[in-house]
């Protein structure tokens, strides 16, 4: 497909594109049919374009393909000593290895398996080890993406996604007063209420959020939560707000003091001791399981440790972790014979404004998955159009075929989609088309994008 000529869109997609105060140079688009190869349509097929998440199809491709799907991320409990008794008189550390599934639960289950190991007391530190990936911290001095930090798509992991570092809050209003119940409930952590009750509607309740304010105190930590609230209404969120060494130290002295354990100690970020016996274990869901989580939901800090986890393939590689997760990636197209110039990857997770990939990249892809040996683990990951995942409430199949598997994206100025679609006679085609404009928004965009992928299901490309 490299060097597909361009050629005009369909009419109605480019009346779309005009009404809506775009150019047809706005938009970029392949379609090829998967039974010959034939290029069915291509515009602007070789440039680059911001992607948006249908780059999470390149991590989770790739990631499948060179981890395979049994992998799991691990996390351990690990401590230099043997327990003397019901004294642990070295230090525990927490050490992590990019386990997507360490929720506060699973933590608390491995810190009961040293309470069931007759462990009460514990005398040293408790250590938090997050040197899989380099730098450990790639949240230090980051730039927040855009006006809401907070929330969970923002949150960028490190190799100990420990509860992803979220608290959740459920609100809870009558007409005159609001009240908030915090999970996991962390010692030493308040919430104060400034937020203002108002008359509105409570499924627009994020309307009127702004950003919590929070202060630390020695161990305490205060979260002020601010702007307004509809009367008479109930709403959950989850919000990363705590410094996330500060959060451990919460969630471990709670969890413990739980289980009836002792710890008088500091929290510390170290690395484990050399030679330190595994004391417990938490695996994460098998890699084909995890597939699900980050394409159907359009989950980006598991796409983004997903892409961390890629560097980490070479041992013998130095440089930072994101660096040579990118040189992963590359040496599969490569492999693949997919021509990589103009392909820029930043995260992983198409969160990401510098993120560039081609039309024509995208679709060698989407053809590589189909050969792959991990493909029905792949196209089983991708959401079903009309029936699940982000694409759960857009149009169903336009001709009753077989459905859609398709990945979505939107940013500000960016809409995309990738995937399969079935043409008028079920002959299954790769779709790939990018919107890339300042008008671009999602409600004007996603339109113009269904009605592409209608055009396709329509057409008889034979």
């Amino acid at each position: 497909m490299a060097g597909a000529a361009s050629a005009a869109l369909p009419p109605a997609i480019e009346q779309q594109l005009d009404a809506a105060g775009m150019p047809a140079d706005a938009m970029a688009v392949l379609v090829q049919r998967v039974s010959d190869g034939k290029v069915v349509m291509a515009h602007q097929p070789d440039r680059p374009m911001a992607p948006a998440s249908t780059l999470k199809l390149v991590t989770t491709l790739v990631g499948i393909e060179r981890l395979g799907p049994v992998f799991r991320g691990k996390t351990e409990l690990l401590s230099a000593a043997k327990p003397q008794g019901e004294v642990l008189t070295s230090d525990l550390v927490l050490r992590g290895g990019g386990d997507g599934d360490l929720d506060w639960e699973a933590f608390y289950r491995m810190l009961q398996t040293l309470r069931y190991q007759g462990i009460r007391e514990i005398r040293g530190d408790f250590l938090i080890d997050r040197t899989k990936f380099f730098p450990a911290r790639l949240d230090i001095g980051a730039l927040p993406f855009d006006d809401t930090p907070e929330f969970r798509y923002n949150v960028i992991p490190d190799a100990l996604l420990l509860n992803t570092n979220l608290i959740k809050l459920d609100l809870q209003s009558d007409g005159n007063s609001l009240a908030v119940r915090v999970t996991p409930p962390l010692d030493g952590l308040a919430i104060d209420l400034d937020m203002l009750l108002i008359d509105g509607d409570c499924k627009q309740w994020e309307n009127g959020w702004k950003l919590p304010r929070t202060t630390y105190i020695d161990r305490d930590v205060r979260v002020r939560l601010q702007g307004t609230f509809p009367r008479n209404c109930a709403a959950s969120t989850q919000i990363n707000v705590i410094d996330r060494a500060q959060f451990a130290d919460l969630l471990f002295r709670t969890l413990w003091r739980h289980l009836g354990g002792t710890f008088a100690g500091q929290t510390r970020e170290a690395a484990a001791p050399a030679g330190a016996q595994v004391l417990a274990t938490h695996l994460g869901r098998t890699l084909a399981e995890g597939l699900r989580d980050i394409n159907k939901p359009s989950d980006n800090p598991l796409a983004r440790l997903l892409f961390l986890t890629l560097g980490t393939l070479d041992g013998q590689a130095e440089g930072p972790t994101p660096v040579r997760a990118i040189r992963e990636v590359r040496n599969w197209f490569r492999a693949h014979n997919i021509d990589d110039s103009g392909l820029m990857l930043d995260n992983g997770s198409g969160l990401s404004r510098s993120e560039r990939i081609k039309p024509v990249q995208m679709a060698g892809l989407l053809a590589a998955g189909l050969r792959s040996n991990w493909a029905p683990e792949f196209l089983s990951s991708m959401p079903i159009r009309g029936v699940d995942g982000t694409f759960a409430r857009r149009p169903g199949s336009a001709n009753g075929a077989q459905p859609s598997r398709l990945k979505g994206g939107t940013l500000r100025d960016v809409t995309s989609v990738a995937g399969y679609v079935p043409d008028a006679n079920g002959d299954l085609c790769i779709v790939v088309a990018f919107i890339n404009h300042e008008k671009s928004t999602s409600r004007v965009g996603r339109p113009i994008i269904d009605a592409f992928i209608d055009w396709v299901g329509k057409t008889d490309t034979r």
